[in-house]
């Protein structure tokens, strides 16, 4: 669900684009993103499939449930339209029919979040490479890099190619390794308390930017309003604070 464009404001911690003054020209070694409501707006997509699978089925789901799945691995996602939303289909099944509806979402309205794009391009300028960490499956990730230029994402991990799924760090610890890069001087952009607890785990810096979800303050942690107005040396300054 998009929000009004602006700069970060307002953070938790009492830190914002203007006042994190980065060391020199420092930028981050990398930078991870997320996907689903964090670079491309698909939320709205996957909770509409989720309602519309389980009416198919005859249950009962809620905004509640909707929410309580966001960020997580497919599988588990799954599982839980299982257990509560009455869905009787094979797991994998599920994952199928929900990317399904996301996809064509995607094909009809593909809405990136806002100051995303502009912060990729800038960090493309500036040869810092982005990898993107989603839970969603390959078929679908390919879908959302096909709509970027050719190269804006180095290495892409996706949830149907891991070992264990957010919010263990093992997303994270595979872009960190296939980038060759210590997570500690990277930065992670999530929009999940699943995600971030991920990324934490794996020992990035993390960018909370919420979406759906509250978002509370932690340890390593910043916390804006958007994308917008964010940039690779504020990324980088991030970093800087905490080595």
């Amino acid at each position: 669900m998009p929000r009004a464009d602006g700069p970060p404001t307002d953070l938790p911690n009492g830190r914002t684009p203007s006042t994190v003054v980065p060391s020199g020209d420092a930028l981050p070694d990398a930078v991870f993103w997320d996907m689903d409501g964090t670079l491309i707006d698909t939320e709205q997509y996957w909770i509409a499939s989720e309602f519309a699978l389980v009416a198919e089925c005859g249950g009962t789901w809620t905004n509640a449930d909707a929410h309580a799945v966001v960020g997580k691995d497919l599988r588990d996602t799954a599982r839980y339209l299982q257990a509560n939303g009455g869905v009787t289909m094979a797991v994998d099944d599920i994952v199928e029919r929900l990317m399904d509806g996301v996809i064509a979402g995607l094909r009809e309205a593909a809405l990136f979040m806002p100051g995303a794009v502009e912060l990729l391009t800038g960090l493309g300028r500036l040869g810092v490479p982005c990898a993107l960490v989603t839970m969603s499956w390959r078929r679908l990730a390919d879908e959302v890099v096909n709509l970027l230029p050719p190269g804006t994402f180095t290495v892409t991990i996706v949830g149907d190619e891991v070992s264990a799924g957010k919010p263990d760090p093992a997303p994270y610890l595979a872009a960190a390794s296939a980038l060759g890069v210590d997570p500690q001087r990277c930065v992670a952009i999530e929009d999940s308390p699943t995600g971030l607890r991920s990324a934490e785990a794996a020992g990035c810096n993390t960018l909370a930017v919420p979406n759906l979800l509250p978002l509370p303050n932690a340890p390593g942690r910043t916390i804006a309003a958007s994308l917008v107005g964010v940039t690779p040396g504020w990324l980088g300054g991030l970093v800087s604070e905490r080595l």
